[in-house]
């Protein structure tokens, strides 16, 4: 549906307010609220870029390229490779939606080089690593004032390999116990957009025990783990911490760790791909960047 804001774009509309309308259908089409705010950052510092008075119309594909170059080797502050590929998909995809709407008869961007950036290679845990960790949360779990959260948690991350943000959606309603032989979770997304990471993920008959002695204890209701999403860092660092770890326990690294885990042990490609809930094309690099992981390890 079109709001009133955007049915007024024309050519001749000034940058801003444009850009608040594409703020709108991004919300309407239900973006995540971080990837709305980080493209419309983007088209803000372009807009601040140009003359006040400067029309969607009226920009062309020269003036796009001379605000990049600025932005990467002229403006004081320094633009990772990462963020400059970034705002140049951020404004490639604004004026994608101007053409293609119909309010602009040409694309001004359209002809603006994309720079694809290959992110260095995550740091991961090693086999010895992740014992003592594991150590480290097993004594919690076993100690007089048993504790089962960082267990349950740690377990959970290493053998799902699911993403921060998954791990504090997830209910207690998605997990699937009853059947001892194939327990799993759901990962769910409430975004239609979001839809395609959507999966069942197998649970191991160790991590439900756990998970059983973890939910006498802390009782959770409908979050599996409800704390903030420091609270739940602050834990994995400490577990780091405690097992002497010279890198920093982190979600991202736990993920990654599962994921080199099923590679090595020669899980099919595909089924790693389903697991992480990630598309074929996110995974060229991820599988390149986990051979070489593997590789590394010998």
């Amino acid at each position: 549906m079109t709001t009133p804001v955007e049915s007024h774009i024309t050519p001749d509309t000034l940058l801003s307010p444009a850009i608040q309308a594409w703020q709108y259908y991004l919300n309407d089409q239900g973006r995540s609220l971080f990837t709305v705010k980080a493209f419309i950052g983007d088209l803000n510092l372009m807009a601040s870029y140009f003359p006040p008075d400067t029309r969607v119309g009226s920009v062309t594909t020269e003036q796009i390229n001379r605000f990049l170059d600025w932005m990467q080797n002229e403006r004081p502050v320094p633009c990772s490779p990462k963020s400059y590929s970034r705002r140049i998909t951020s404004i490639k995809a604004f004026f994608r939606w101007l053409t293609q709407s119909g309010r602009l008869s040409t694309d001004p961007a359209e002809k603006v080089l994309q720079q694809s950036v290959i992110s260095p290679l995550p740091e991961v845990l090693t086999s010895e690593e992740q014992e003592k960790i594991l150590k480290v949360a097993q004594d919690q779990f076993e100690s007089v004032k048993s504790d089962a959260r960082p267990l349950a948690l740690l377990r959970l991350l290493l053998e799902t390999g699911i993403k921060k943000g998954e791990c504090l959606a997830l209910n207690t309603n998605h997990l699937e116990l009853e059947d001892e032989v194939a327990p799993f979770l759901f990962v769910r997304y409430p975004s239609n957009n979001s839809r395609y990471k959507e999966r069942k993920i197998p649970l191991s008959k160790r991590w439900v025990e756990i998970y059983r002695v973890y939910q006498a204890q802390y009782k959770p209701l409908d979050q599996v783990f409800p704390w903030s999403p420091r609270r739940l860092e602050y834990l994995l660092e400490d577990i780091g911490v405690a097992a002497g770890l010279n890198k920093h326990l982190s979600f991202d690294m736990c993920r990654w760790t599962s994921a080199l885990n099923d590679w090595v042990a020669g899980e099919d490609p595909d089924t790693i791909r389903q697991k992480l809930g990630i598309s074929k094309i996110q995974w060229r690099e991820i599988s390149n960047k986990l051979k070489q992981l593997a590789e590394n390890q010998h």
